[in-house]
């Protein structure tokens, strides 16, 4: 990815609205399918980081490793 910064990056265009039905055909799959893998992961992290927020974000995945001893019977 080019930056952790992908907010910075993006602009959104306030001047466009649409207004749909859920029940309507939604094209986004054909759309996001037609991006290259490295703008869809940019996408993606940029959802991660406005859902969780950036402190949470930036922590990872927690890995915990627990060794357990079998009695022998």
């Amino acid at each position: 990815m080019k930056s952790m910064d992908l907010a910075d990056d993006l602009k959104v265009d306030r001047t466009q609205l649409s207004v749909a039905r859920l029940t309507d055909p939604d094209d986004s799959r054909c759309y996001w399918l037609s991006r290259p893998v490295e703008e869809r992961l940019q996408a993606l992290e940029l959802l991660r980081r406005t859902f969780y927020g950036p402190n949470y974000a930036a922590e990872g995945l927690q890995r915990v490793l627990e060794i357990a001893k079998l009695e022998r019977r």
